[in-house]
C-alpha cells in the first residue's frame, strides 16, 4: 500500500464509504507480516521510500520467492523479485500467471499500471553487450519505480566514437547509468562529458585480471571525474533505485 492508497482507504472512511472494520480489515497487516517463520514482509516500505520491498530470490527456494511474490501482488501495484534465474521460474511460473519474466535482467515482475505516465531523464549506459544483465536490471528497477528510461548500449572505450555519436541524449539526461566491466573507464569517460550526476555500475565481466569485477570497481571508485557515485559489482538493482530516487528529486526541484 502506498500514499496515494492509503489517502484514498482513510478518505473514504471519512465519507462513509468505508466502515472502521473494512480500514482495520486492510490495515491489520501493517507494518508486516510473517510468513511461516521464513520471511516478515515489510508492508510499509511503499510509505517510507515510495517503492514496494524487492525480492532478492539468489540462494531462496522456488516455493518461498512464489509465496512472497503472490503475498506482496495482494497490496502492491509493482512488484519485483531479482535474481530469478530461467530454472527458477519454470518452477514458479504456473503459480504468477501475471507476472512477466525478464530473462536478460533475470528479473521477474509484475506492473499492473503499464501505461502510467512516467518521469523523463533517466538514461542506462553500458560499454559493451556482455555488461547487458546488470544494465537491463537496472533499467528495469528505474521504469518500475516510475522513469522513463532510455538505453545505449555498445559504445565502450575501444570504440570511443560510437559513444560520442550519443553526445544529446547523454547531456540530456538528468541521471545516467553506466555498466561497464574489463577495466572499468566508461563512467569516468561518461561523467567527463555530461553535468548530471553518473552512476558507475562495475559488473563481473572480464578475464583473470578483472578479479571478477573488482578490477572495474576500484577503478571507478579511483574515477578522476567528478560526480561519480559506484554501487556494488553487479548491482543493476541498486543503480537502478539510486537513478530513480534522484530523477525524483530532479523532477521536484523543476517543478518547486
Amino acid at each position: 500500500m502506498d500514499q496515494e492508497e492509503l489517502r484514498a482507504l482513510l478518505d473514504g472512511l471519512s465519507q462513509g464509504e468505508h466502515t472502521v472494520d473494512d480500514v482495520l480489515q486492510r490495515l491489520k497487516a501493517l507494518p508486516f507480516e510473517s510468513l511461516d517463520g521464513f520471511a516478515h514482509l515489510d508492508h510499509h516500505r511503499a510509505l517510507r521510500t515510495g517503492f514496494p520491498e524487492v525480492i532478492f530470490a539468489q540462494n531462496k527456494s522456488p516455493d518461498h520467492v512464489a509465496e512472497i511474490f503472490q503475498r506482496l501482488q495482494q497490496r502492491s501495484k509493482q512488484v519485483l523479485a531479482t535474481r530469478v534465474t530461467p530454472e527458477m521460474y519454470a518452477l514458479i511460473q504456473p503459480r504468477l500467471p501475471e507476472a512477466t519474466y525478464h530473462p536478460t535482467a533475470r528479473a521477474l515482475y509484475l506492473d499492473r499500471e503499464p501505461d502510467r505516465k512516467k518521469r523523463p531523464g533517466v538514461l542506462v549506459v553500458s560499454a559493451g553487450t556482455a555488461d547487458l544483465p546488470a544494465a537491463e536490471e537496472a533499467a528495469l528497477t528505474a521504469s518500475l519505480m516510475g522513469h522513463q528510461v532510455e538505453c545505449i548500449y555498445d559504445v565502450g572505450v575501444s570504440g570511443l566514437h560510437r559513444l560520442l555519436a550519443h553526445l544529446p541524449a547523454l547531456q540530456k539526461a538528468r541521471v545516467i547509468v553506466v555498466a561497464a566491466g574489463m577495466e572499468g573507464a566508461l563512467p569516468s569517460v561518461v561523467a567527463g562529458l555530461v553535468s548530471c550526476p553518473v552512476i558507475a555500475l562495475p559488473t563481473s565481466v572480464g578475464y583473470g585480471a578483472s578479479f571478477g569485477g573488482l578490477a572495474a570497481l576500484l577503478a571507478m571508485l579511483n574515477s578522476c571525474a567528478a560526480g561519480v557515485a559506484v554501487v556494488n559489482i553487479d548491482n543493476g538493482f541498486g543503480a537502478g533505485c539510486l537513478a530513480a530516487r534522484i530523477n525524483a528529486l530532479a523532477g521536484e526541484h523543476e517543478h518547486a
